[in-house]
């Protein structure tokens, strides 16, 4: 266990020794007189802009490029795997070469931040009318702020809903969701539509060991289990309502799942895609690759269901669970153009271009108040539990410290045998919560 836990860490620490390494340490940029005047004259140069999700390349550009119409700066966004990301840009952060403006996320935000990778917005923000931290959702905001260093602006904020196959129903026989669901209600229709389809391939849900945020975490604050404590010090995956939340799962959804081994090797989205899983848990971020797909007319939404504890048939307060998070647009430390990269976040960050970020379809937004015009850009597509959930249920934002990498990768790992043998599952949670507890031993 101990060699694995220095494995993990090792991976993860690659930009904190890389910064260690330098004895000198980043000062906060200071902001030209007018972030757009010192824009205006940008003849010439060009800004490179790293993401990892092709869906929102389109919207995205749209907005930067409205920006370069005025600023006379040359945007170019590159579209990068989620792997291939990160390990892009801890090689760029060790050899001193990131792109200047890119995504920060939860996951990762503590390593770059403690490590004086990011460029600090502080003085930038104050001397921005445009950027009120006030207007944000609060715990996205905080996501990205270290020791009152605001090194992130927000981008986004996502939610989780479900999401099934109206023709899989139909064919055997299943009534579609609706808001009256209990996570008993998922499990019964799972079972039928897996012991239906059996002999066609077909499996009731879907969920992986590296399904987190879109999976597995909503069931355990649903039913009041947590992964980790509030200081971040001590893991929840022993906690007694983790466990029962999980050892739910095993004796209910892993039945009507494929063998863990076909999730490894074929993500569920393509399976759902491939029309033989009938529902699965999926986050905001992915509405997209789901309307464009080929069976999209098949598709249809539903509120995440709820844990009904008290057994009195409805929905009260924590009941329902969504997890929560948002990704940060941040810039590098060592930036040629700090103005004009700050000058490109405010643009996507700003009230107007987080309003047309919803109405192009690219994400939710982080600016509060301007994420119903989200709903209306996937025409046909009744994508309203996303929001809904906001009003109904209960928001947990995604857990994290600062090598939350190495726990998650644990997880993907480590679940692997209560996937394929459920009835372990409460002795692989306690192994599971020392894995966990190793690793915050270390920050």
């Amino acid at each position: 266990m101990k060699k694995l836990i220095a494995l993990l860490i090792s991976m993860c620490m690659m930009v904190s020794l890389a910064a260690c390494g330098s004895s000198q340490e980043a000062a906060p940029a200071q902001p030209a007189e007018s972030t757009a005047a010192s824009a205006s004259d940008g003849s010439g140069k060009t800004l490179v802009v790293d993401i990892w999700d092709n869906n929102q390349l389109d919207g995205l550009q749209k907005i930067a490029d409205e920006w370069s119409a005025q600023s006379g700066v040359k945007v170019q966004i590159n579209v990068i795997s989620w792997v291939e990301y990160w390990t892009l840009l801890e090689a760029g952060a060790s050899g001193g070469e990131l792109p200047d403006v890119f995504w920060m996320h939860i996951n990762e935000a503590q390593k770059y931040m403690r490590a004086d990778m990011l460029l600090n917005l502080n003085d930038y923000i104050a001397a921005d009318d445009a950027i009120d931290l006030d207007n944000y959702y609060e715990g996205i905001v905080d996501i990205y702020n270290l020791d009152g260093n605001q090194f992130a602006l927000p981008k986004d904020h996502d939610t989780i809903a479900m999401i099934y196959n109206k023709a899989i129903f139909d064919k055997y026989g299943v009534a579609y969701p609706d808001d009256t669901w209990t996570w008993d209600d998922y499990a019964a229709a799972a079972a039928k539509i897996t012991e239906a389809g059996k002999a066609d391939g077909v499996y009731g849900t879907a969920m992986n060991t590296n399904d987190g945020q879109d999976g597995w975490y909503n069931l355990i604050y649903g039913f009041g289990g947590k992964l980790i404590s509030d200081d971040n010090k001590t893991s929840g995956m022993d906690d007694p309502k983790t466990i029962e939340a999980m050892t739910w799962l095993a004796d209910n959804l892993i039945p009507c799942m494929p063998e863990q081994s076909m999730m490894a090797e074929t993500d569920p989205d393509l399976m759902f895609q491939s029309g033989i899983i009938g529902m699965m848990l999926q986050g905001s971020w992915m509405v997209n690759t789901f309307y464009t797909a080929e069976e999209a007319d098949n598709y249809a939404w539903a509120q995440i269901p709820y844990y009904d504890g008290n057994g009195n048939g409805q929905c009260d307060e924590g009941e329902r669970v969504s997890l929560y998070n948002g990704l940060g647009w941040s810039a590098s430390a060592k930036t040629q153009y700090p103005d004009e990269a700050y000058s490109l976040i405010s643009a996507f960050c700003s009230e107007e271009g987080q309003k047309k970020q919803a109405e192009l379809g690219v994400t939710m937004a982080a600016y509060k108040g301007c994420s119903d015009a989200f709903v209306n850009a996937f025409e046909g597509m009744d994508i309203s539990p996303f929001l809904e959930v906001e009003e109904t249920g209960t928001l947990i934002k995604h857990p994290a410290s600062r090598y939350t990498t190495a726990w998650e990768g644990g997880f993907t790992t480590g679940l692997v045998d209560a996937w394929q043998n459920p009835s372990s599952m409460a002795d692989v949670c306690k192994a599971m919560a020392d894995m966990m507890n190793e690793v915050l031993a270390t920050e």
